[in-house]
Order: structure tokens, then C-alpha cells, then sequence
């Protein structure tokens, strides 16, 4: 069951990302904002779940894709310019996925 706070979850991955292209990346929005939402695609890996989604379930640690090995690699990508936008994305999901794992254990406790 898709909860309230699991779409604006969601919501946050795409208005993210068009956000930071549509403050720092302004002359090339377009371009810089679906690069960015490029970073959805890693995602993929709940595939391989099951189930597939679960809105109670941290991804970061769970899914190969969220790993926590990858996350240098998504930040040497933010940091190198040929990939900055890609990187840019894949580190906002990330941090998006982290925020909601903190926010899942906050509500846990209360």
C-alpha cells in the first residue's frame, strides 16, 4: 500500500533534482534537469526484490544499487565534470533514500 509519505517521497525524487537544475543550472534546464532525473534508473534493482516496493523498507544497504560501496562512486561522478549532472542525481536519490530511512526509524519510535 502506497502510504501519503511514501508519494511525496516519490514526489521529492523528480521535484529535486528539476529543482537544484532549475537554481544552479538555469541556461540548460531541460538538459541539466533530465540528467539529473536520470538518477531514478537506479531504482531498477527493486526489481529484484520482494515485494517490489515496500514503503516500510530502507533501500540504502538493502538494494545492490543503493550500497553503501557505491556511494563514493556517485560522488567522484558529482565531482568530476563530464559526469557532474549524472553523479549530481544519483547523489540526491541517495541522500532522498537516506532521509526517508532516518524518517522511517524517527516515526518507529515514537
Amino acid at each position: 500500500m502506497i502510504t501519503p509519505a511514501f508519494a511525496f517521497h516519490m514526489f521529492l525524487h523528480v521535484a529535486v533534482p528539476v529543482l537544484v537544475a532549475a537554481i544552479f543550472y538555469r541556461k540548460h534546464f531541460s538538459s541539466s534537469a533530465l540528467n539529473m532525473l536520470g538518477g531514478i534508473v537506479i531504482d531498477i534493482d527493486h526489481l529484484f526484490a520482494t515485494p517490489i516496493l515496500d514503503p516500510g523498507r530502507c533501500s540504502v544497504g538493502f538494494h545492490l544499487l543503493h550500497s553503501y560501496w557505491l556511494i563514493p562512486v556517485y560522488v567522484a561522478l558529482a565531482i568530476y565534470p563530464r559526469s557532474r549532472l549524472a553523479g549530481l542525481g544519483l547523489v540526491i536519490h541517495i541522500i532522498l533514500d537516506a532521509s526517508a530511512c532516518n524518517w522511517q526509524a524517527l516515526s518507529a519510535n515514537w
